[in-house]
């Protein structure tokens, strides 16, 4: 596929508009808003049918004003939510605008190219309107549906995005408050598994409109003349948050390093980088100079681009506020049609996810040019994301299930890395393994914080887990790792920490490795191990605190040997 010319992707227009909003009330609107988002929240866990909904938290809900910009959102999932405004956009474009639009509606649309993601993101967006002023905003939800179409449950090895699953390029799945039924029939008719895509697909439409009604009532709240100047406000603020951070940072180009594992069909690595421009409290992403779009789907499409670059962004310098529109205005990005993070149709993309983490890493790697101190080392790097399929033993039902796994999180200067999943997916979270005994063919054997898997340094990585899961009947599995060839790195002369990796090990004692595979068949008696990355160090081991390297050891985190290798001044 050819290359075209850059594309700048702008920051959000209008910015620093000044009003005279009484910044307790903006604060009082800004709670209100969250807490509406917050209600979208809970009626789709309390409601939904899959554990990846309920438990996992496989989705973003957020709400936006009239012109797409972001008001509020609920913790989930960060990677959706900055691709949220290009699900909205394109969704209402593709119904016929806004003039289209009544109350009531509610959208779907999944098309890759503009939600960012494998078409099993299905996002959800209900325009919302005040009977005075007319339309005020839009309430919006992504969400993984186990099943709807694609060559299998769940894909690693896809080579056009047909292959990827059933597409809905925005269309009214309710108009005017009533479910249209052929769109509704037509969901069902595209999946493996209907019972349990019906049961997310209902769930979502509460949710979205249990947002509208909270969106509403706020706005009715506190009136027209009252909200918007409080919301502009609020845009304001958080403009002036991240800036200050950048602020902060030496002006200059900086370039950070990373590589894919491969493609997903090919078995050759892919490296790629990043460029960091800081011009005072400027910003700008260049990922121009990155390889072409890939024959597998490890491709990345622009709304996820953008997002995993606003998920850098806010998690560096908003100081763990909820973001808003506003965080986003300093923030520029460069892209190159026909590469791997601007890929076009029918390029593959099921597997978007896991480049956009490794850009976070690499965007980090490229700060810490300027300012070692300002971000942490290099974290296990991917979610490790497993699924699993096949036919209930005795009931013949068909059944699904997935999640993303934690890892070890790069240690800063001023202390330890901690265990958990990846930034990008910070307030998801894995099935309890209750939940899976319960819901499915396997016993949890191993789940335990694995021993010399962190980075050495004056602060240690996060321990990895192992993971061992002996499987009571055969299934199929779908197994999407990265990062199993090349370590997490520390940072500042801090050590490098423990990679990825999985095995199977068969009923007649053969063992097989593996990090991308689809549709594995996996006999019943079989054990699968997961062995989750570690956080790389930050700075040098010789200079860890003596007792903190004895408070490692009598705590299992690391052995006599590696201590001896690493930290020999505490002997």
């Amino acid at each position: 596929m050819k290359t075209q010319d850059k594309v700048i992707h702008e920051a959000a227009q209008g910015i620093g508009k000044q009003t005279d909003a009484d910044p307790i009330t903006t604060e009082v609107v800004r709670h209100a808003l969250n807490s509406a988002a917050n209600q979208m929240k809970q009626a789709l866990m309390r409601t939904a049918f899959s554990p990846v909904i309920y438990e996992v938290l496989d989705f973003a809900v957020a709400i936006y004003d009239k012109d797409i910009r972001l008001l509020a959102q609920a913790p989930s999932l960060p990677m959706f939510m900055g691709t949220l405004d290009f699900c909205i956009r394109e969704a209402v474009d593709n119904v016929g605008g806004v003039e289209a639009l009544e109350p009531g509606d509610v959208l779907l649309y999944n098309w890759p190219y503009g939600t960012g993601s494998h078409p099993q993101d299905v996002a959800m967006v209900m325009p919302v309107f005040d009977e005075s002023v007319g339309l005020i905003g839009y309430t919006a939800i992504k969400g993984h549906w186990l099943d709807i179409g694609a060559k299998d449950v769940y894909c690693t090895d896809t080579v056009d995005v047909y292959q990827e699953g059933t597409v809905f390029p925005g269309v009214k799945l309710c108009a005017r408050g009533e479910i249209v039924r052929d769109i509704y029939r037509l969901v069902l008719a595209n999946s493996r598994i209907p019972k349990m895509v019906e049961g997310d697909m209902n769930a979502t439409i509460v949710a979205v409109r249990a947002g509208g009604i909270a969106l509403k009532q706020v706005f009715e709240r506190f009136g027209p003349d009252v909200f918007w100047p409080c919301v502009e406000e609020m845009y304001n603020h958080g403009e002036r948050v991240v800036r200050k951070y950048f602020e902060s940072i030496p002006d200059g180009t900086y370039t950070g390093q990373g590589v894919l594992d491969n493609n997903g069909v090919d078995d050759d690595e892919i490296p790629f980088e990043v460029t960091l421009t800081v011009n005072g409290s400027e910003v700008t992403l260049d990922y121009s100079n990155a390889p072409p779009a890939q024959g597998g789907p490890i491709n990345c499409p622009v709304p996820s681009t953008l997002s995993a670059s606003r998920v850098a962004i806010s998690m560096l310098a908003g100081f763990g506020e909820p973001p808003n529109e506003g965080m986003f205005r300093a923030l520029r990005v460069i892209t190159r049609p026909g590469t791997l993070f601007h890929p076009l149709p029918p390029s593959p993309c099921y597997l978007y996810g896991w480049p956009a983490l490794q850009a976070i890493e690499v965007i980090y790697n490229a700060v810490a040019k300027a300012v070692p101190s300002a971000v942490p080392a290099s974290s296990g790097g991917c979610i490790l994301g497993i699924s699993y399929s096949g036919w209930r033993e005795g009931t013949g039902e068909p059944w699904a299930d997935g999640a993303p796994h934690p890892v070890g999180q790069g240690a800063w200067d001023g202390g330890d890395g901690g265990t958990m999943l990846h930034i990008s997916e910070s307030a998801t979270r894995f099935t309890p393994l209750e939940v899976w005994e319960q819901r499915d063919p396997w016993i949890t054997e191993r789940m335990e914080l694995a021993q010399d898997s962190s980075g050495p340094g004056r602060y240690r990585g996060g321990p990895g887990i192992d993971f061992a899961f002996r499987f009571t009947e055969k299934i199929n599995m779908t197994s999407a790792i990265e990062r199993s060839r090349h370590a997490p790195w520390g940072l500042a002369g801090g050590g490098e920490a423990r990679a990825n990796g999985a095995s199977l090990e068969y009923p007649d004692g053969r063992k097989v490795d593996f990090s991308k595979v689809t549709r594995l068949p996996i006999p019943a008696g079989s054990l699968f191990t997961l062995r989750t990355g570690g956080g790389g160090g930050y700075g040098p081991a010789a200079e860890r605190d003596v007792e903190r390297v004895k408070a490692d050891l009598r705590d299992g985190y690391i052995s006599e040997e590696y201590a001896r290798e690493h930290y020999p001044h505490a002997f």
